[in-house]
């Protein structure tokens, strides 16, 4: 890759650590699947901001949802029997998941109380379903990844509109992951993880879409995870292999690098604080939330279309 410019470089800052309380030095079936038997004691991923600017964040292998007040300090919300990974507002007060293990499900934060949202699609289950995006018409974009790659580009890209039809756009994908919208809500960018990229996905106003192309290119042992945009239409993407988060141009260069420390597993982003100019990345492999303060504020986060 020719840049004119090299990126600039920044340094992540440890925002909050999970307590040794809630950490479970134990087996888990999603380790053994997904980190090679791993002692996983947490696995943390989906971060998103309610209007009290507290981050409410997954831990999947433990079926568990944590919110995190502006201080730092760690509650519960939420322990039930699934793998929850994406999350977004429905409407004030009612996260809606995407579960690895059960599908789309709702969480009430007040109860923590769990309920299924949408677990089947024509009698058949998901893959495994990964993240999700709602548009300003309350149509949700979500991405079934399951154990798709290289391997078996089979991964999908669904869209549930407001009348719950349920279209698929896409079944090639190996490993979709992160999504994210353009600013003008005409683009959607897909996070193709073992595909080592980013596509970009041409949202027509049909509902269809064409001439899908990959917007940009990474590298390293686990390819791009969570992605988002900032008012500007900077792409930002989490590389968990490497320890950054790329910021993209138009062109799909790359005018910063947000670098964790050493070792850092950056899956996950979310824009929040009363500028909206300050990101949080999920640390996943070490159960830290890191941040860092951007010059341009994150698009606003639309919820469905009773929110």
């Amino acid at each position: 890759m020719f840049l004119l410019h090299p990126p600039e470089v920044r340094e992540l800052d440890t925002f909050s650590t999970m307590p040794d309380a809630f950490r479970r030095a134990q087996r888990s079936t999603w380790a053994d699947a997904n980190r090679g038997g791993t002692i996983t004691d947490s696995f943390l991923e989906g971060p998103v901001l309610d209007e009290a600017g507290r981050l409410y964040v997954t831990d999947i292998p433990w079926g568990r949802i944590f919110r995190i007040d502006a201080q730092g300090a760690w509650s519960l919300v939420a322990e039930y029997d699934g793998e929850p990974n994406g999350m977004k507002f429905l409407r004030p007060g009612t996260l809606l998941i995407t579960d690895y293990k059960n599908g789309l499900m709702q969480l009430d934060v007040a109860s923590g109380t769990v309920t299924p949202f949408l677990e089947r699609r024509n009698s058949e289950r998901f893959k495994g379903v990964n993240d999700l995006v709602f548009d300003a018409e309350g149509n949700l974009y979500f991405t079934d990844q399951g154990q798709s790659g290289l391997h078996d580009p089979s991964g999908r890209l669904y869209r549930l509109r407001p009348n719950g039809q349920l279209d698929l756009l896409l079944h090639n994908v190996p490993s979709p992951n992160g999504v994210a919208l353009s600013p003008d809500g005409r683009v959607l960018y897909l996070a193709v993880t073992r595909g080592n990229c980013v596509w970009r996905v041409p949202l027509l106003p049909d509902g269809s879409v064409a001439k899908v192309s990959q917007f940009f290119t990474s590298y390293g042992p686990s390819g791009p995870d969570g992605l988002a945009v900032d008012a500007q239409g900077h792409v930002l993407v989490a590389n968990p292999g490497l320890g950054y988060v790329w910021v993209l141009n138009h062109r799909a260069e790359p005018v910063q690098v947000l670098r964790g420390v050493p070792g850092s597993s950056t899956t996950n982003l979310a824009f929040g604080g009363t500028l909206r100019t300050q990101l949080f990345v999920t640390d996943s492999t070490h159960g830290r939330i890191l941040t860092t303060v951007l010059d341009t504020p994150g698009l606003p986060i639309h919820r469905g279309p009773a929110g």
